[in-house]
């Protein structure tokens, strides 16, 4: 398992480093198809880098559908966008907020920590939203964040 796995991040590392090129006859990287929790340790190891450029993480999206993952790859995926201010994908973090709210608890704390203003705005627009549904003691712990 590792064995596959190690050649599909040294793959992503190499995709990210690839200067912008318009040319369209190089070869398309091919990537395999991953199981769950292989696509948690593959967002995993990528959150290790230090940038991914909005390129990368698009490529990402796309070819591992992960706004349709479970919640695991979807909360590892959030993290990614969050760090890397990938703005295109902040709907995937809002529909998180709202879906896996147990899970978001700590993805709050990501979107204020960052000090991004558009980060800190989705933040508090979705638990307007989600603070009715959630339960009191995660509601207070996010409050506690926001306010």
């Amino acid at each position: 398992n590792a064995v596959v796995f190690e050649p599909q991040v040294t793959k992503w590392i190499r995709v990210n480093r690839r200067p912008r090129k318009r040319k369209r006859r190089e070869r398309e990287e091919v990537f395999e198809k991953l199981l769950p929790d292989q696509l948690v340790l593959l967002l995993e190891h990528l959150l290790e880098q230090k940038t991914l450029s909005p390129r990368t993480l698009q490529s990402l999206q796309r070819t591992y559908h992960l706004q349709d993952q479970d919640a695991e790859v979807r909360h590892r995926w959030c993290e990614l966008i969050v760090k890397h201010k990938f703005t295109k994908a902040y709907k995937s973090v809002e529909r998180f907020l709202q879906e896996d709210q147990a899970m978001g608890v700590y993805l709050y704390g990501e979107l204020m920590v960052s000090e991004d203003a558009r980060q800190q705005q989705l933040a508090r627009r979705c638990f307007e939203r989600t603070r009715e549904q959630m339960d009191r003691s995660s509601a207070q712990v996010v409050a506690d964040m926001l306010f």
